[in-house]
């Protein structure tokens, strides 16, 4: 369970927060006295779930911010807004993600899986990491998925222009590139006081599942969804990672129930890992040295 800690004075950036996991985390920090910016794709439901929190947590800050975290513009100028009116940020929590039937492609020409569940999350973090840094001790959070234990790399086709496109094997291959990201950051982030970890929140009903799925997506749902969690219970160990004490000083772990566990030994194979910075990097257009 989720403990109810004193998160006064510090501030929270949840993205994909107008619904599901995100709006719950949200409304857990809010009451727990944190300052927390909600970043949300849709002005209109963000603005709905803004007022729901407030219903909540009388006495809550928050903020909207909205982005499309597929969008390498919209993430940037997500960041500059955050730097702007936020002068120091604790946990930053990307949790904004989908499951996209359709290979298609994003703004900046990119597979929208990788650009949405990935790549956008990546950037946000890397454009934020000074902010982090100078609020230390502070707090990365990247919400993953089971999905990635048997989710299989091809560095040289992680858009599926070659592959034939799956659903499902495109949404576990961005959970894996997480994983594997959150895993080098950690390390590159020792000693700063900045800890980088990631999650499965367990197998939620949320809208990360396509509205009109294929028809193999609604027989799995079908079958799943008597067994899925609800949205707060889904959101337990974001909380866990974001304010528990007793995570104060744990880094490059993945989170299941709230206990470490093993990650695909893909994400932590050195030399992947190193692949999937290198090619995050590049691809974002970040520098980290």
């Amino acid at each position: 369970m989720a403990q109810n800690v004193d998160m006064t004075g510090k501030t929270c950036v949840v993205t994909g927060a107008n619904s599901g996991i995100g709006k719950e985390t949200a409304l857990a920090l809010a009451k727990m006295g944190a300052r927390v910016v909600l970043v949300c794709r849709n002005q209109e439901k963000g603005e709905a779930a803004l007022a729901d929190i407030r219903r909540e947590a009388t006495a809550a800050q928050l903020d909207l911010m909205i982005a499309d975290m597929s969008s390498f513009a919209s993430v940037r100028a997500l960041a500059g807004q955050i730097r702007e009116k936020c002068p120091r940020l604790d946990v930053l929590i990307n949790n904004a993600g989908a499951a996209v039937p359709k290979r298609t492609l994003s703004a900046d020409g990119i597979e929208m899986t990788v650009a949405g569940n990935h790549l956008g999350a990546a950037l946000l973090t890397l454009l934020l990491l000074d902010l982090l840094k100078a609020s230390a001790p502070a707090r990365i959070i990247n919400v993953s998925s089971e999905a990635q234990r048997n989710a299989r790399l091809d560095m040289n086709d992680l858009q599926f222009e070659r592959r034939k496109y799956q659903a499902l094997a495109a949404y576990g291959q961005s959970k894996l590139l997480m994983n594997a990201f959150t895993f080098e950051l950690a390390r590159r982030l020792a000693g700063t006081g900045v800890t980088a970890n990631c999650l499965h929140p367990g197998v939620v009903r949320t809208n990360i599942w396509p509205s009109n799925p294929p028809l193999l997506f609604k027989i799995i749902l079908g079958v799943m969804k008597p067994f899925m969690l609800d949205s707060k219970r889904g959101a337990e160990v974001t909380i866990y990672l974001a304010t528990s004490p007793d995570v104060t000083n744990v880094t490059g772990e993945y989170f299941v129930k709230s206990k470490v566990t093993p990650s695909n030994p893909l994400s932590r194979d050195p030399k992947i890992s190193a692949e999937i910075w290198q090619w995050t990097t590049d691809m974002i257009g970040v520098i980290l040295a």
